[in-house]
């Protein structure tokens, strides 16, 4: 039996465990539907020319794992932010943890989509923004279909949360493979602020594959500062589909580390609303071995007096695998906006590959758009310089990197989160430096 077909029959099983009068009922089935005409996505789809599932879909998967593992926060501690203090959802094998998380309802609430979905007081927000902004493409349909738990954040108006919020979701290796389909809601409201930084991590070699959808909606004059740090095994594959709806004068950050993994899909897309809307997409890839990150982007520019910006870095090493597929979409009533994408990239072997295709589709004639990418090795006269003045090839080399990735790092607003990076990419190219960026 393929992959889909289990699926499909699973969902029979799946929902006949539902209450019939979920909020959602209607949409899951709707959304099954839409993934069993499509199947999974192919490189015959310009979307996915050079990023291929075939590998990922051989294994047997458990979709709905029969036990859990209980995990001591001894062997997780390193992957939370522990250096301040946060709000926390923690997930194991798509199972909420309470003893790792620390949650609140307090004039806001952080909490478990599953409880937004089960209760009352919850349905006008789950009915006015659950699945409003998500694309009805197969995978993230397939996402809605089985969508039960994950992380439910609602920001009330004119609420700065004091703290960030962080969203982990581990998979122990209780099976041989298994599926995990995590599903964020997340609302803020008008003139609120919010942090939060997204993980998944596979604690142990056996073989993982994460569909998780998040869904974001910023209301007039919100801020949201997102993080999402893909650090994982070289047995985890993961496919993040994440989609903002932005109103007036919002600003949306997001901010993508890609360095571990099998295959990461990254799907970022940002819907501009309203006037005076503030997007940033910033990324930095460091991948090794037969490793293959793609990042796939998209801001919808759809009213004026807007602004966008994309810097997205990659440094490719042995035989790892880059692509970045970024489009700027213009609609003709969005004029007078700035719209900047770059994509720069260091092949550092020979036999590393990076695809790239920044796209602007312009339908207005009072804008301010561009896009760049450039693809090289390292400086040569920059490391003769380096090696000039008695710093040794490994530590040059090192530096030029980190001054190559500095400019992404400088828009990280979280310092003990900064230096969490710094340290996580000084590991990757394998030296260690006295100093922070």
């Amino acid at each position: 039996m393929s992959l889909k077909d289990k699926l499909v029959s699973s969902y029979i099983a799946f929902e006949d465990h539902l209450e019939d009068d979920s909020p959602i009922h209607d949409v899951r089935n709707n959304a099954i539907k839409v993934f069993e005409e499509e199947g999974f996505p192919t490189r015959k789809q310009e979307a996915w020319k050079y990023t291929s599932l075939n590998s990922l879909l051989k294994n047997d998967y458990s979709i709905f794992p029969n036990n859990t593992r209980t995990i001591e926060l001894k062997d997780v501690r390193k992957y939370f932010l522990h250096e301040i203090d946060t709000y926390k959802l923690v997930f194991i094998d798509g199972v909420y943890s309470s003893f790792l998380s620390s949650t609140t309802h307090d004039s806001l609430d952080i909490c478990l989509l599953s409880s937004a979905l089960n209760k009352p007081k919850y349905k006008a927000v789950i009915e006015a923004y659950f699945n409003k902004t998500a694309v009805k493409d197969s995978l993230t349909s397939l996402n809605t279909a089985f969508a039960k738990e994950g992380a439910y954040i609602h920001i009330p108006k004119n609420k700065e949360v004091e703290k960030p919020i962080e969203i982990l979701n581990f998979s122990t290796g209780n099976e041989a493979a298994i599926l995990l389909q995590p599903r964020n809601l997340i609302v803020v409201g008008e003139n609120a602020h919010v942090q939060i930084i997204e993980r998944h991590q596979s604690l142990n070699e056996n073989e993982v594959l994460t569909n998780s959808v998040t869904e974001i909606f910023a209301e007039k004059r919100a801020y949201v500062d997102y993080y999402k740090i893909q650090n994982d095994a070289h047995s985890a594959s993961l496919i993040d589909n994440t989609y903002i709806s932005q109103e007036q004068e919002s600003h949306c950050r997001v901010h993508t580390f890609s360095f571990g993994g099998k295959l990461t899909r990254n799907n970022l897309n940002f819907y501009q609303k309203g006037e005076r809307c503030d997007s940033t997409l910033n990324g930095i890839t460091i991948i090794e071995g037969k490793q293959h990150v793609d990042h796939n982007t998209l801001v919808h520019h759809i009213a004026p007096n807007c602004e966008s910006h994309q810097d997205y870095k990659g440094i490719f090493s042995d035989s790892s695998t880059g692509v970045f597929n970024g489009k700027v979409y213009v609609e003709k009533e969005a004029q007078k906006l700035d719209a900047f994408q770059k994509n720069n990239n260091i092949l550092v072997d020979d036999k590393a590959t990076i695809n790239s295709k920044p796209q602007l589709e312009i339908f207005a004639d009072d804008v301010r758009c561009s896009h760049g990418c450039t693809i090289g090795q390292l400086d040569e006269d920059a490391m003769f310089y380096l090696q000039s003045r008695g710093i040794g090839k490994k530590e040059a080399r090192a530096l030029l990197m980190y001054a190559f990735a500095n400019n992404v790092l400088e828009s990280v607003q979280i310092p003990e989160l900064k230096a969490r990076i710094t340290k996580l990419i000084a590991n990757k190219i394998g030296v260690s430096l006295g100093f922070e960026l």
